[in-house]
């Protein structure tokens, strides 16, 4: 495996583009569009959140045969929590892309992301479908990645090329979020692309376990968004055998590609937090079991306790076993040790003996790693968070003002 650039248009067959339609205040990409030259193979992962986006509705209709051709996504609006009238716009996006692509409206799949509870400024989106139409091209991933963000201060972007029976197969991502970030899938959203041989089922199966070790241990503040989606397009142009069951090793190694590429956007996604300054990647080993495991893991990830020390570079321990301790997870506190990197904070369940200004050291590095074993299994999982600083606040507080 190796990576490669050009994000989601290193693979063959897929072009995109992202324009200023005028939807964001400021003159920056808000509109964005991935198309394949035919119909591709697709799968997609979305919000378990109960108060659902209309733009996720239409997705969830549009992939019922696992195919598609065009994803087409604005920023700055949410079309969450916009009745009928954004149900229409939502479907007119749809629409209005097949319209200028000269495919099936069924074959476009729809993304919002930003403020909930506004309807879409339709003539500005329509006329931004126009331009991404006419802006597609083989080198636009970077451009896509960039129409996608809100509060982002970067775009996310990865590629890898991976073997696949000898044949070269490419994988390729793009991501967006800072907030609003704890999914459970099943404002994130990340769109995937592949020129592998795939059938839409065994698809499906990769992209639910991959997502399961990657998106769904990444946290930045707990609150889960109505629109999160993690949508794949596999449009088939590799020279590999074609993967239709999921116990083979072509199946195993476009996993493991799979996971490469949104273990690298989970990272980025989590390290651009809003108001972050570290990655911050809590490891709990030994746990009794998966739920466990996550229950542990996230806990801590989550505690504005542990997040906020992360920030001030404090060793306190005591806020890491406090937050494991309320988790629900089963163990024997008095089993616990607790390491930063390789540096032993907490053994037994009580203080190591370290020393104060090695573990301040550590704590200021980025990522900022830290290790918990529970002596309870033998399940081990690591989950992605970040620090909280002062302007996690400045930020939220002037979200809409």
């Amino acid at each position: 495996m190796k990576q490669i650039e050009g994000g989601i248009t290193a693979v063959s067959g897929v072009r995109a583009a992202g324009v200023h339609a005028g939807i964001k205040a400021a003159k920056a990409k808000d509109v964005a569009l991935i198309v394949t030259d035919t119909p591709a193979t697709a799968a997609g992962v979305f919000t378990k959140n109960s108060v659902t986006a209309a733009p996720v509705i239409v997705c969830r209709e549009h992939l019922k045969e696992g195919r598609a051709q065009a994803v087409i996504i604005n920023s700055g609006n949410a079309n969450a929590c916009t009745g009928e009238v954004g149900m229409a716009n939502a479907r007119r996006m749809a629409a209005a892309t097949a319209e200028q692509l000269g495919i099936e409206a069924a074959l476009v799949c729809v993304s919002s992301t930003g403020v909930i509870g506004q309807q879409l400024p339709m003539d500005n989106i329509e006329n931004g479908i126009r331009a991404a139409a006419g802006a597609l091209s083989t080198e636009g991933g970077s451009d896509a990645a960039e129409a996608i963000m809100t509060t982002d201060t970067h775009p996310k972007s990865v590629a890898v090329e991976i073997e696949l029976g000898g044949a070269p197969v490419r994988i390729g991502g793009i991501a967006k979020g800072s907030g609003m970030i704890a999914p459970n899938m099943a404002t994130m959203l990340s769109y995937l692309t592949t020129d592998a041989k795939i059938n839409a089922e065994t698809l499906q199966t990769a992209l639910n376990r991959v997502v399961d070790d990657t998106y769904n241990l990444l946290t930045v503040d707990t609150d889960r968004s109505t629109n999160d989606t993690v949508l794949i397009l596999a449009t088939g142009h590799a020279d590999n055998a074609e993967i239709t069951t999921s116990d083979s090793e072509d199946y195993e190694a476009f996993c493991e590609g799979l996971l490469c590429v949104c273990t690298e956007l989970v990272k980025m996604l989590a390290r651009d937090g809003e108001g972050a300054t570290k990655l911050v990647e809590v490891v709990v080993k030994r746990a009794r079991d998966r739920e466990d495991a996550e229950k542990a893991a996230r806990a801590v990830a989550e505690s504005p306790l542990v997040k906020t020390a992360v920030f001030a570079n404090d060793a306190n321990w005591g806020r890491i076993m406090m937050a494991i301790g309320k988790s629900g997870a089963a163990f024997n506190p008095y089993q616990v040790d607790v390491y930063l990197g390789d540096y032993q904070l907490v053994k037994d369940g009580m203080d190591a003996g370290y020393d104060e200004d090695k573990a301040t050291a550590l704590f200021a590095q980025d990522p900022v790693r830290i290790t918990i074993d529970l002596a309870a299994g033998d399940t081990e999982i690591t989950m992605w968070t970040c620090d909280y600083s002062y302007d996690y606040i400045r930020i939220n507080a002037d979200y809409r003002t």
